[in-house]
C-alpha cells in the first residue's frame, strides 16, 4: 500500500540581496522562478534536498535571476494600451504606429508599411478596440502556428490533434500530452516568428518528454541547436 505524500515543506532564505522561497516537496528535479508582479524568487526542490545545496544552486543563477526580476517589473509597471491614434504595438517582433480609421462598417485591422490600421467606429469604447486587434492577433498567429506543426509532426513522428490561441498571464504555452493538445499564448503574435517557432516546437517535444530532464533539452537541441539563445531573447522581450 502506498503511503500518502507528506505537506511541501516551506522555507526563506536570505540570499545575496533577495529573499528566496523553498519550497521542498515529492519532485525529482529542482526548479527556480521569478514571479510576477514583484519579482518573487522560488525554488521548487526534492524533499530531501539539502538547504546547503540549495543555497549554491541559487547563488550559481544569480545573474539570470537579476534579468529576470528586471523583466518582471518592467511589465509590472508598463502603461496599459489606450488603443489610440499613434500608440505603438508590436507584430512579429516589429513595431508599428496605431492608426484609428472611422468606419461605420464591420471592424477590421491591416498592416500598411509602418502602420497597424484599426478601422472601426469612431465612438468604439477601448474594449472593442482591444477585441478587433486581439481577433486579428489570433487569425495571424493561429495560420503560423499550423505551418509550424506541420513542419516539426513529420520528422519528430508526433501528431498534434488540436491547438488553440488564448491569453496566458505566465507561461508561453501548455501542453496536454494525453490529449495531444497544445494552447499558445496570444502575446507570441508580438514576437519574432523565431520565438514563435522555439515555443511551439517546445510544447511539441512534450509530446515526446513531459518532463524538463536531458532528453527533453536533447530532442530541442537536435531540432532547433539555437534554441537557448532564441529563449534568452524571448525573456527579453517579454513586455513587448
Amino acid at each position: 500500500m502506498r503511503k500518502k505524500n507528506k505537506k511541501p515543506i516551506t522555507t526563506l532564505l536570505k540570499l545575496l540581496e533577495f529573499e528566496v522561497e523553498v519550497i521542498q516537496k515529492d519532485i525529482k528535479n529542482i526548479h527556480l522562478s521569478v514571479r510576477p508582479p514583484d519579482g518573487q524568487v522560488r525554488v521548487s526542490a526534492p524533499r530531501e534536498m539539502s538547504l546547503d545545496y540549495i543555497r549554491i544552486f541559487v547563488h550559481s543563477k544569480f545573474d539570470w535571476i537579476q534579468r529576470q526580476q528586471a523583466i518582471v517589473l518592467t511589465q509590472a509597471q508598463a502603461a496599459p494600451y489606450k488603443y489610440t491614434d499613434g500608440e505603438i504595438h508590436y507584430f512579429k517582433g516589429e513595431a508599428y504606429k496605431l492608426k484609428i480609421i472611422a468606419t461605420s462598417g464591420a471592424a477590421r485591422v491591416a498592416l500598411h508599411q509602418h502602420d497597424l490600421t484599426l478601422h472601426i467606429c469612431s465612438a468604439a469604447p477601448i474594449t472593442k478596440r482591444q477585441a478587433a486587434i486581439d481577433t486579428w492577433y489570433r487569425h495571424e498567429l493561429k495560420q503560423e502556428i499550423s505551418n509550424l506543426i506541420a513542419k516539426y509532426e513529420k520528422p519528430m513522428r508526433v501528431s498534434v490533434n488540436e491547438f488553440g490561441v488564448k491569453k496566458m498571464k505566465t507561461r508561453w504555452g501548455s501542453c496536454n500530452p494525453t490529449a495531444k493538445r497544445i494552447w499558445l499564448n496570444l502575446e507570441l503574435a508580438k514576437k519574432t516568428s523565431e520565438c514563435l517557432e522555439y515555443v511551439v516546437l517546445h510544447e511539441m517535444a512534450h509530446l515526446i518528454e513531459r518532463k524538463h530532464n536531458r532528453r527533453f533539452y536533447a530532442l530541442m537541441s537536435q531540432y532547433m541547436p539555437q534554441w537557448r539563445g532564441v529563449n534568452d531573447k524571448l525573456m527579453l522581450t517579454a513586455n513587448l
